[in-house]
């Protein structure tokens, strides 16, 4: 019976000693096999380039309305845009052939570049026009203006109505409100880093708009002005208003300097004699 428990303590002894010996072996195995997956250098993490948020058909690109997504390797696609090889500014102006949903990546086959066959066709609501005005660099805000840009169109000229008294005086209009910008001819010289001013802007106007635009640009000088993104809706003009129905604005020169005469002022009035009365006209 003793011989027998010597037996078995010897097995039990023998069996928790290889036990402890296996435990050792793969808890080695394993701490060797984590301090080198310590030690190797992690894996580029790979950037797809994506739409930030909704982008609707004819939205003209600017570089907020894009990000950079991490994307699993196996899952890039060919077509896809990835970190190095363009900017998001790069696509600035361009427009959405076809919408986007959050996150959806950006290609080359849902977008237009400027100046490439179909942008106009891609870029105009049903219905509108597409007109070039040109732009100084005072007109057109120093640069400032960009395709996608909301703008009124303003027109000073000189007054030449005759027995008014109103010759010889200037006058700024404003002829269009809430016009979008879908084209400048603004480019970065990458010589000198600087800015040259556009020459002409392309608007996205109705049929109406554009005649307004164009018998404008012949009476006098054509000047944008940049509207605020958050502009009141009671700030806007209904689209087909023309000059003549009282509600645009317009400002004399004698309201910008107190020196010139009011229009009508100072004229030389007229005096009938008739019999031993008289009477001023």
């Amino acid at each position: 019976m003793r011989a027998r428990t010597l037996i078995l303590f010897f097995v039990a002894l023998t069996l928790a000693g290889g036990t402890a010996l296996l435990v050792r072996s793969y808890l080695a195995q394993k701490t060797d096999a984590e301090a080198e997956a310590l030690a190797r250098p992690a894996a580029p993490q790979r950037f797809v380039l994506v739409a930030k948020g909704a982008i609707t058909r004819g939205q003209i690109l600017k570089p907020q309305d894009l990000s950079w997504q991490v994307w699993p390797e196996g899952g890039i696609d060919k077509n896809y845009i990835q970190t190095g090889t363009r900017t998001q500014e790069s696509f600035s102006g361009w427009v959405a052939r076809d919408p986007f949903a959050p996150g959806e990546p950006i290609t080359d086959a849902k977008i237009v570049s400027p100046g490439s066959r179909g942008f106009l066709a891609a870029v105009l609501a049903p219905g509108k026009r597409a007109i070039s005005v040109p732009v100084t660099a005072t007109s057109g805000i120093s640069g400032f203006i960009f395709p996608g840009d909301q703008v009124d169109i303003l027109i000073t000229h000189q007054l030449t109505g005759a027995g008014n008294g109103d010759a010889g005086h200037k006058a700024a209009e404003t002829v269009l409100q809430d016009v979008r910008v879908i084209g400048i001819d603004q480019k970065l010289d990458t010589k000198t880093g600087e800015a040259s001013v556009a020459h002409t802007a392309t608007l996205e106007v109705t049929p109406k708009q554009s005649e307004i635009i164009a018998v404008a640009s012949e009476i006098g000088k054509l000047s944008l002005s940049l509207r605020s993104l958050a502009a009141a809706s009671s700030d806007q003009m209904p689209a087909d208003t023309a000059p003549e129905d009282g509600k645009t604005t317009y400002t004399m020169d004698s309201e910008a300097s107190q020196l010139l005469p009011k229009p009508g002022a100072g004229s030389a009035g007229v005096t009938v004699l008739r019999g031993g009365s008289a009477k001023s006209g």
